[in-house]
């Protein structure tokens, strides 16, 4: 159910760095993928289903594909990395965390056969790796934009699971707001879900009654955008997971793109010439996975600018998203002055920070 869970636990033990042992040079690769939702869902699955077409783009014939999609986490999904190992597959892609456990299940039994867990920590077998991406870098440079752009001074974020991966979002978009409004307040709809267009689109709806005119969100779906756009220019947000340029001009002002491909063809690649290792993967804006969308015509140009000079930072390394001095919700030190979060902090985060009303499902 929680497909990108990363618990504070195993984030203090996970080692960001290659390991394991190289394979033999393959011919030919059978890429296999399991999907946790449809392939046109727009966000999400959809861009991972991308990175599987820019495989076969980059390798021709000496690749060949697999997928399966709507793939519910648990037993069913061990049911299909079974088949998938069974049918040939030299590697499978498990992109979503729910997926985690069926896949390190499924893996002791194919030691030769490559998993790849987008988004968890359990690699306890050789021939699993994990991957992941910086999301909150992205949500940095939304923060910004709404911050900047906010006509009430309410904005809002729809959250699918209390879960590190979107607190570190919801906590990253606010602190951007807040630097460049303080006058601005964050309100905090969980769906909990992933993709349910009817749920998304009832969020955004209660939201904008609220008085919000600027949202973002973390579930899957372009029905948030298509809300808004209801509203004539008055509401604006932001594309998830993919660019959902349909929305464009606006209410979709920019997005974060979750781009996948130079991973996946970086994997296959890698089985092919032999140099396949174990890894524990966790890239954003400086290594592609997190990509910017267009920021419109809809933003100032002075805020399309701070923006963009925000999204470079970030990229090059000269700014942190989480840096101090920070404080928790409850007014407790967090970050000083001067430092900035560490991986284990963020991978396990179950807190908000100061200023942010409400209380994390628990």
């Amino acid at each position: 159910m929680k497909r990108r869970t990363l618990l504070a636990t195993a984030a203090m033990g996970l080692a960001l760095a290659f390991g394991g042992t190289a394979e033999a040079q393959m011919e030919k690769v059978k890429a296999c993928f399991v999907y946790v939702g449809p392939i046109g869902d727009g966000g999400w699955t959809f861009q991972h289903h991308e990175g599987l077409k820019a495989v076969q783009e980059a390798y021709g014939d000496k690749v060949e594909t697999a997928f399966q999609e709507n793939v519910p986490e648990g037993a069913d999904a061990e049911r299909v990395l079974t088949q998938m190992a069974l049918s040939g597959c030299n590697i499978i892609f498990t992109t979503s965390f729910g997926y985690m456990d069926p896949t390190n299940a499924v893996a002791a039994k194919f030691p030769n056969v490559m998993f790849e867990h987008a988004t968890g920590y359990k690699r306890d077998h050789p021939n699993v790796s994990t991957y992941n991406a910086r999301f909150y870098e992205g949500r940095a440079v939304q923060g910004t934009i709404a911050g900047r752009m906010t006509k009430s001074n309410k904005i809002g974020y729809i959250a699918s699971f209390p879960i590190p991966e979107v607190i570190m979002g919801i906590n990253s978009y606010y602190i951007h707001a807040k630097k460049v409004n303080p006058d601005v307040q964050l309100s905090v709809i969980w769906a909990y879900t992933w993709f349910d267009p009817a749920k998304e689109a009832d969020a955004a709806k209660a939201m904008i009654e609220q008085g919000v005119d600027v949202i973002a969100s973390h579930t899957d779906s372009t029905a948030p955008l298509a809300e808004a756009a209801k509203k004539n220019g008055a509401v604006i947000g932001f594309g998830q997971a993919s660019d959902m340029a349909e929305y464009k001009p606006t209410p979709r002002v920019s997005s974060i793109i979750d781009n996948w491909a130079p991973y996946y063809v970086k994997r296959v690649g890698a089985l092919l010439d032999g140099s396949y290792e174990q890894v524990d993967a966790w890239e954003g804006i400086s290594g592609g996975e997190v990509e910017i969308g267009e920021i419109t015509e809809a933003v100032p140009a002075e805020v399309k600018a701070e923006a963009e000079a925000m999204r470079d930072a970030i990229a090059d390394g000269s700014y942190h998203p989480f840096a101090g001095p920070l404080n928790k919700q409850d007014g407790s030190a967090w970050l000083a002055e001067g430092e900035t979060a560490p991986d284990g902090d963020l991978l396990g985060m179950n807190f908000y920070v100061e200023g942010i009303s409400g209380d994390i499902p628990q």
